[in-house]
């Protein structure tokens, strides 16, 4: 099983403890973690807790996602030493968006920013 495989394999609950660890650290919220994530995904809150509380993994959670944003393709730059534009494996791309607006997050961006709100 390659890396890609493993990580596609995780419960997303294991690393969504750690965005919040993330992002509490610097003054940000669970709740904000929560509206980053269903503003990608489409999922709601309850939707969302219950793919965490079923240990669902990153594959079954996104090809689950009731809606991606059609506005997540705003997502650029560099995650783990790769730009995201570069990213072929479609999956591999839905989590890198993921962990870059985790990132931008605990940076204290704005949601307004980080959820590429049309102005």
């Amino acid at each position: 099983m390659n890396n890609n495989q493993r990580i596609y394999k995780m419960p997303v609950s294991r690393v969504y403890l750690m965005y919040i660890e993330k992002v509490e650290k610097k003054g940000r919220t669970k709740a904000e973690v929560d509206e980053v994530i269903r503003w990608l995904t489409g999922y709601s809150q309850t939707e969302l807790e219950k793919a965490l509380a079923d240990e669902t993994n990153f594959e079954d959670f996104f090809a689950q996602a009731p809606k991606l944003n059609a506005n997540r393709i705003l997502i650029t730059g560099v995650i783990c030493g790769v730009r995201i534009e570069n990213i072929e494996d479609p999956l591999m791309r839905e989590i890198r968006y993921l962990d870059k607006l985790i990132d931008e997050l605990a940076k204290g961006r704005t949601m307004e920013k980080i959820l590429r709100t049309a102005r």
